[in-house]
């Protein structure tokens, strides 16, 4: 296994009283897939932010390639190449796909004061990426994001992450209210980017998902990490067992058995 590309050493981070995260460690290393499993509460975004730049560390490191690094603000952790796909994907729904793919980064064309957005060159690049990850119901670029599915758009949003060099990809919760077609589209796009070198963190509550795609799982229970194992090491029974808390899903179990 190659070495991390982003590491937690013993995180902690606390909002006054309150203990968001305490003693994280996690590794993240390039062409494999971490998954984050919790439940809701267990401190999954708080993690996100501060692997994305938006949350300090109250205690412990982060290691960037085996150096010691702290972001001040998110834009930091963007030079470095850490691109974070919401769960809400921050899509701009009356903006066409092109526009969209290249927002922040437009490309034009002419000479100064007549430069003019290039949409051309725009709608070609976007629709080669979404189609290379399957997505051919859109054909247009001018298409606007709107009227895209939530699982084209969670594929526009990582293709352009990836397109500008997004080095580590934190993806928030991608297959959540998606249909199993569509979020097969999101699994697939994902092992795609592994294979391309990509370092990803897949934060979700869905084991299965998990299962299908991960090399590496952390369950993360009311901000500490409560398990941390590899593929095959464990069932999926076993998972989500450790991410109901155990001894809750035995009481549950037991009540089942109870009524039947």
């Amino acid at each position: 296994m190659s070495e991390p590309l982003i590491e937690l050493q013993n995180v902690s981070k606390h909002f006054g009283p309150t203990k968001a995260l305490t003693g994280v460690s996690l590794a993240v290393h390039p062409g494999r897939i971490l998954c984050l499993l919790g439940d809701n509460g267990a401190g999954k975004s708080t993690l996100i932010k501060v692997l994305s730049g938006y949350h300090p560390p109250s205690a412990g490191q982060i290691l960037w390639e085996g150096r010691e690094t702290r972001f001040s603000e998110p834009r930091e952790a963007r030079k470095l190449g850490i691109a974070t796909v919401h769960q809400d994907v921050g899509t701009i729904p009356l903006m066409s796909v092109g526009r969209n793919f290249f927002l922040g980064a437009e490309p034009v064309r002419g000479r100064w004061p007549f430069r003019r957005f290039d949409s051309g060159h725009a709608n070609r690049v976007a629709l080669e990426q979404i189609r290379a990850f399957g997505i051919s119901r859109v054909e247009d670029g001018e298409q606007l994001v709107g009227t895209m599915s939530g699982g084209e758009r969670q594929v526009l949003a990582i293709g352009r992450a990836m397109y500008f060099g997004a080095r580590l990809l934190i993806l928030d919760e991608p297959t959540s209210a998606l249909g199993v077609k569509e979020a097969s589209f999101v699994l697939k796009m994902m092992t795609q980017a592994r294979a391309a070198g990509a370092a990803i963190v897949f934060i979700t509550h869905n084991a299965r998902h998990a299962m299908s795609v991960g090399d590496d799982f952390a369950v993360l229970i009311h901000g500490e990490i409560a398990a941390r194992f590899s593929r095959g090491e464990k069932s999926r029974e076993e998972v989500l067992n450790l991410m109901a808390g155990g001894d809750e899903m035995a009481e549950l179990e037991e009540h089942l058995e109870g009524i039947h």
